[in-house]
């Protein structure tokens, strides 16, 4: 049994196993052909983190490979009532074929998983973003074949980074990760991260920098300063990252043509200014539309492993 947790848990190529079914999936949704992958089966998709992107990509994605995703909220559930989650997974990974969750802490998903009957997705934890890495990396690929690029992170050493440290590392490219002083990455991630960059030659730069971190860059991308949940330090937040903005100034920095991206939602001239969002909106919404593609590649090969 696979579970896709955290990038960490995969090789490099059956990372790009995922990702070049996911380029097969989406070639045959914009022919206008949904190739039933899926067919009759049940996704089981837990929200205890309320989600856009997570829920529709999932949603539609599971629907269009000929299957039915079923929403559960927290309040759904005898989760919300105190029901061990090594029990709720015993019962419901028994019932579908499929689960994703999107909740709070990494060790749910690993317990969930650890009892589930079916493959388990990580929508998102407070420590792992993988699935949108995947999608961002997808369109990478489709604007550009760089063998080597150059990613540089700017903002907070948050989940969102951590799956970029764990992309890199794997697959061997080049992130320089900048964030403000006591805001870097975790410390056990940062290791994981330079172990397995140890053994594909990938590059992993830490600093507080983001002008050096951006400077030369293939592709330039950020998130939100203030995550859900984390609504009571956004002040305190607000300036301790200043100077961290994705500006024209910023963006200038990088190599000419770089792309920029962001997982959405995105706050205008907070974590990138309004010029440089428009500028690259073509490319946003497109990796926007990816977590959808993306999404299909990792269920149909987590099938496929479940399968042999």
């Amino acid at each position: 049994m696979r579970h896709f947790l955290t990038l960490k848990d995969f090789t490099k190529d059956e990372i790009l196993e995922m990702l070049s079914l996911a380029e097969e999936i989406k070639a045959q949704t914009k022919a206008g052909h949904h190739e039933p992958y899926l067919n009759g089966q049940v996704l089981g998709m837990i929200f205890e983190k309320s989600s856009t992107r997570t829920r529709v990509s999932f949603e539609v994605g599971i629907h269009q490979l000929g299957g039915k995703g079923l929403f559960l909220s927290a309040n759904d559930l005898q989760l919300g009532r105190g029901e061990p989650m090594k029990d709720t997974a015993r019962v419901i990974g028994r019932m579908v074929d499929l689960v994703m969750i999107r909740t709070f802490s990494q060790s749910t998903l690993e317990e969930f998983a650890r009892y589930s009957n079916a493959p388990v997705i990580s929508g998102l934890s407070d420590m792992y973003h993988p699935v949108q890495i995947m999608a961002d990396y997808l369109t990478m690929q489709e604007y550009s074949r760089v063998e080597n690029p150059v990613v540089a992170y700017v903002g907070d050493g948050n989940n969102i980074v951590h799956s970029w440290m764990m992309l890199a590392s794997k697959l061997g490219f080049t992130l320089r990760v900048a964030t403000p002083k006591g805001y870097e990455p975790d410390a056990q991630v940062t290791q994981d991260a330079l172990v397995f960059a140890a053994q594909s030659g990938a590059v992993i730069e830490l600093m507080n920098d983001p002008n050096k971190a951006v400077e030369g860059a293939d592709v330039v991308t950020t998130d939100t300063w203030v995550s859900m949940g984390q609504e009571a330090e956004k002040e305190k937040r607000l300036r301790d990252f200043q100077g961290f903005m994705v500006d024209d100034a910023m963006m200038a920095r990088a190599k000419a043509g770089a792309m920029f991206l962001h997982c959405l939602p995105a706050y205008r001239d907070y974590e990138v200014s309004e010029a440089v969002f428009e500028a690259h909106a073509d490319e946003i919404f497109d990796e926007a539309e990816n977590r959808l593609h993306a999404q299909k590649g990792i269920m149909v090969w987590l099938d496929r492993q479940k399968k042999e």
